[in-house]
């Protein structure tokens, strides 16, 4: 199947979740209820998740990478004017930099209450936020191949979207802190490869009926099929300190998918990725981020990052090219050399003397951004 004949504007879609800080401690703060009853359009934009202190949003299906940019930009900027009111700021890291220790308050919802009393002491500290990226594809079937065939991306994927160094006051010492935390969850890390849908209905069937998961929307693998759209989601990034970083992301993500269906289709599948060496290669970039070297889960070979971005954009170069998106990737990866990513601008705010307010303005300025 050539590019031309697939559908290059597939649509797609960006979840992005936040915390909500103190303005002054930057702990935690219950101010999701508050906040989106505040203002008319945090209702209908906005959504509590599992812990209090954490709001999401979801961006229309999107075909272009401007409505999802302006989407993002404006409810950041939006949710950022409501929070301040409150002292609150809305900040885009994977996990809190301080107050982490303070167990969360579960939301007041049944199936979250259902999830804790699963979950237990595991929990507690669960203030993981993320950036899931939703991308079409025709079926279910092509979509646990599509899932199969993105494995060979996962670690470079997560160390580009690292961004939860800080813990408890202190630098972890892991680019993305929230992976390690998100592996106490019950089905973790990168699914393994299935024949059918069939057959991947039949794994998470199995987990909800032996209670590993309250339901199938539980499921915390790094990539899976959406329960509620014909999309095949990857959940694997850290909420990202920046819209147009969520967005440049996404377009990744949307010609990965692209590229995987029409090679699918032309019968160039790309090698067997070793489910055991994903995970092993996303926890390695979850320490390193593109600071050191990514592992490749066909070959085994473990290459610098720089050269693994590299071969990635060249990867989906043409569908990159035909959507219209090449450039404003290029810029993005770009400034991830630049600035080496979201988790070094955290780590530079943090070190210096005045650590704690230089950290929480870095939030302000990056979740009022214009587009």
């Amino acid at each position: 199947m050539s590019q031309e004949s697939s559908s290059i504007h597939r649509s797609f879609g960006v979840e992005e979740e936040y915390l909500l800080l103190d303005g002054r401690t930057g702990e935690p703060v219950n101010r999701a209820a508050e906040i989106i009853r505040a203002a008319p359009e945090m209702r209908t934009d906005a959504e509590r998740e599992f812990f209090s202190s954490q709001i999401e949003t979801a961006t229309p299906v999107c075909t272009s990478s401007a409505t999802a940019l302006e989407y993002l930009t404006s409810f950041r900027q939006r949710a950022a004017a409501v929070a301040a009111e409150f002292g609150t700021i809305v900040a885009g890291t994977g996990l809190p930099p301080v107050g982490g220790d303070i167990v969360g308050t579960v939301t007041p919802r049944d199936r979250y209450r259902a999830i804790s009393e699963l979950l237990r002491g595991a929990g507690a500290h669960q203030y993981s936020t993320g950036t899931h990226v939703h991308v079409a594809v025709p079926s279910r079937d092509l979509g646990v191949r599509v899932i199969s065939s993105l494995a060979r991306w996962a670690p470079v994927l997560v160390g580009m979207t690292a961004n939860s160094p800080l813990w408890l006051g202190e630098d972890s010492g892991f680019a993305s802190w929230r992976h390690i935390i998100g592996l106490s969850w019950p089905a973790p890390g990168y699914p393994p490869s299935f024949d059918t849908s069939h057959d991947y209905d039949e794994a998470l069937d199995a987990l909800a009926h032996g209670g590993v998961i309250v339901d199938r929307a539980m499921l915390t693998w790094a990539c899976r099929l959406s329960e509620r759209f014909p999309t095949v989601e990857l959940r694997l990034a850290d909420a990202q300190l920046r819209a147009a970083d969520a967005v440049d992301f996404a377009l990744i993500v949307r010609a990965l998918v692209e590229r995987s269906l029409v090679d699918l289709e032309d019968g160039r599948e790309s090698g067997v990725a070793r489910t055991a060496i994903t995970n092993a290669g996303m926890w390695i970039a979850a320490r390193d981020g593109i600071s050191g070297t990514i592992l490749n889960p066909v070959s085994g070979a473990a290459l610098p990052a720089a050269e693994m971005i590299a071969e990635l954009v060249a990867y989906i170069e043409p569908q990159l090219e035909y959507s219209g998106d090449l450039e404003r990737v290029r810029a993005y990866v770009a400034r991830l050399s630049l600035d080496g990513g979201p988790a070094r601008q955290q780590r530079k705010a943090y070190s210096g003397s005045h650590h704690l307010p230089a950290l929480l303005e870095l939030y302000r300025e990056a979740g009022t951004e214009a587009a």
